[in-house]
């Protein structure tokens, strides 16, 4: 079947805005087609800093035929509804209809359709002007002479040429005749720049691929990264160094270059003394080359790795002074910036805050500050830390944001403020601190383990979320600007991977105690609680844990020491994993069904303890005593925290269920033996909540 080859050569195509745009221009094309009719076999895109290319493969040679019937106006309706029906269905007079039978409306005219499908080269000629003219680019400009003209086309860059071409493999494609702004789709492309730039004639995607290759130009970018990587490694290895992966700056970089050329430069040692991560930050910041490292000694070695884009002539000599030139400026001016910041203490710089608005509900940096002080002295002994210790790393936690180096590098702060501490002979724990209090800011980040700064950690994230939930900025659909849904499973984690026993309920109120507005207080807690939930739910969703166990423990009411929330969910989660527990979770919604039925009927709830002398049944007298074994053994495991075993002891309840459903006849003529029936269901429910809500597990 036939491919299509569409590319779209323009001036320049930001690196930033690659990856979106291949994907863009494949699901567009590839959407405008099935809509059409013309299903495809494959799709592929790519973008280089200079095109955008894609290749679909198995295309219909054309659209298929479309019949269809169209019903029109009852027989002998309204002369103006007939003149309708016959422009709608292109019939020339009402007799070339069909008349169908409706046998309780009556007679209805029906057209038959017959509409014959197009080329498919025809519906790619009307589909690719539309589709490029109507590009989402982020950013885009007109150029030109043009560009004075209403409609002109607007492009990230200037669009110098279109390739479209369509047809079988066996032969020589066709070009798909159309014209955008004046530019005429065609078979022809350039090559790299500098090195190859001539016109290049191409027919489809297999020997446009290798003639770009030819002409200097990697058309993939997964291939370009694959080359950068491997040559740069292969570079750092032969210095006897090792090579710093950094993925984000290798898919930038792939994004800068058609050929990419990999060459190593150096800088003075000089600049070792700086802290290596403001090292890498500047090289990678400002020039966007890579860092190597000494692989015995794990620090970074003065040498960096470039990727040019042209196989220079003197072998790169000029690109890399050229390099090193900048990177030379650029560090001399970091080492001023981190030789002026330690001249400087950390606690000298705090008074700036009270001039720094948090926001203008919650106060100045500085009041913050103060919150989180008090905040982490309060947690400290509910985590094992010191709470002389929480209290002065909280204090010293956000002063870095006031030095010159987190100003010119604010991907560093933490990590400067624990460089600046530990320089000021802090203690570790108070150093580490004020880096690892940010912590965790994602799923795979590292989450603190030390008391302090699991402490301080706490503290900064509740006051984030009690603040904002006092203020009603609460996150609202796929909007979260103030990153509340990040920092509550950052304290989830903190919390449940150190195993910290914390009543989040308790410390949430005296978060907002310490706000400056607190009349609203009283009702945010058990919102926030909800929060959290929801948070636990995605958190133990991620980890392949049911979110309706979430639901069934927090249904309980006042559960808000989250870890033994997570462990009272991992036990239930096994034991409905069980036959007795999947039993026993039928057998208790079948209770709550039909306690829920003749409460609805009766206008009543059948609370209080049945009446044992009106046990007429074995079933019902074996039923009573496992629930009350139950009780009892569950109830007091829960109070051990044994979840474990509470569910054993659920699970002992089975049996006397099955049998009581068996033989029992709950709805019985005798109106107080139903009623006592009724309250004994309503028992199976309460005993089974000892552990859970059982009401709210799906199943």
């Amino acid at each position: 079947m036939p491919d299509l080859l569409l590319e779209l050569f323009s001036e320049e195509i930001p690196a930033r805005m690659q990856a979106k745009a291949a994907d863009d221009l494949r699901r567009m094309v590839t959407d405008k087609l099935v809509a059409e009719g013309l299903v495809y076999e494959g799709a592929k895109a790519f973008a280089t800093p200079r095109r955008l290319a894609l290749t679909v493969h198995g295309v219909p040679t054309r659209q298929s035929d479309l019949k269809e019937e169209r019903r029109g106006p009852r027989v002998g309706g309204p002369d103006a509804a007939i003149q309708g029906f016959l422009k709608a269905t292109g019939l020339a007079r009402i007799e070339d209809a069909k008349i169908q039978t409706d046998p309780k409306k009556g007679d209805f005219y029906i057209a038959l359709i017959e509409k014959p499908g197009r080329a498919t080269i025809d519906v790619l000629a009307e589909i690719l002007p539309v589709i490029i003219r109507t590009f989402p680019w982020p950013k885009s400009m007109r150029w030109g002479a043009r560009s004075t003209k209403s409609g002109s086309l607007s492009w990230v860059r200037p669009l110098h040429s279109i390739i479209a071409t369509f047809g079988p493999e066996t032969e020589d494609p066709d070009v798909v005749k159309f014209s955008v702004d004046g530019i005429e789709a065609g078979q022809t492309t350039f090559g790299h720049r500098f090195m190859a730039p001539s016109a290049i004639s191409v027919r489809r995607f297999e020997d446009y691929e290798a003639k770009l290759k030819t002409a200097k130009v990697v058309l993939d970018p997964q291939a370009r990264k694959d080359i950068i990587l491997a040559d740069a490694k292969e570079l750092a290895f032969a210095q006897g160094f090792e090579l710093v992966e950094d993925q984000v700056l290798l898919d930038e970089v792939a994004g800068l270059v058609e050929w990419p050329v990999v060459l190593m430069g150096s800088f003075d040692q000089e600049y070792l003394t700086i802290p290596d991560e403001v090292i890498r930050a500047t090289i990678r910041n400002n020039q966007k080359c890579f860092v190597v490292r000494d692989p015995k000694t794990g620090k970074l070695a003065n040498k960096f790795i470039l990727t040019a884009n042209i196989e220079a002539t003197d072998g790169g000599k000029v690109i890399v002074a050229g390099n090193e030139r900048v990177i030379r400026a650029r560090l001399s001016d970091a080492k001023f910036f981190y030789e002026t910041d330690l001249k400087t203490k950390l606690e000298d710089r705090l008074p700036k805050f009270k001039q720094i608005v948090f926001h203008e509900m919650l106060g100045t940096q500085a009041e913050r500050i103060n919150r989180i002080e008090r905040l982490a002295a309060e947690i400290a002994p509910l985590v094992g830390a010191d709470v002389a210790k929480a209290r002065r790393a909280a204090h010293l936690a956000k002063a870095d944001l006031l030095t010159e180096v987190v100003g010119e590098f604010p991907e560093l702060q933490g990590l400067m403020g624990k460089y600046y501490a530990q320089a000021q002979g802090e203690d570790d724990s108070v150093a580490a601190a004020s880096e690892d209090h940010y912590k965790p800011q994602g799923p795979t980040d590292r989450v603190p383990s030390d008391p302090v700064s699991a402490a301080v950690a706490l503290a900064d994230k509740l006051d984030t979320l009690a603040g904002f939930w006092a203020i009603d900025e609460k996150p609202t659909g796929s909007k979260d600007p103030y990153a509340l849904r990040r920092a509550a499973l950052g304290a989830i984690r903190l919390i449940v991977d150190n195993t910290l026993r914390l009543p989040i309920l308790n410390v949430a109120k005296s978060a907002l105690a310490g706000l400056p507005d607190k009349s609203n207080a009283e009702e945010l807690p058990g919102d926030l609680l909800s929060f959290f939930a929801d948070r636990l739910k995605v958190q133990l969703r991620d980890q392949g844990a049911r979110h309706d166990l979430v639901d069934a423990v927090f249904s309980l009411g006042g559960q808000d020491d989250l870890l033994l929330v997570v462990r009272r969910v991992e036990a239930l989660g096994k034991f409905l994993d069980t036959d007795d527990g999947k039993n026993l979770l039928a057998g208790t919604k079948r209770a709550s069904n039909i306690l829920s039925i003749e409460e609805k009927r009766d206008k009543r709830t059948f609370d209080g303890a049945p009446d044992a002398g009106l046990y007429a049944l074995a079933e019902e007298k074996a039923l009573a005593k496992a629930i009350d074994q139950v009780k009892s053994e569950a109830g007091a495991a829960v109070q051990k925290e044994d979840f474990a075993a509470a569910m054993s002891a659920m699970a002992k309840l089975r049996p006397a269920v099955d049998a009581f459903f068996d033989k029992v006849k709950v709805n019985d003529d005798e109106p107080k033996v139903r009623e006592n029936r009724l309250k004994l269901l309503n028992e199976i429910r309460a005993a089974t909540r000892a552990v859970a809500d059982f009401s709210k597990i799906e199943g």
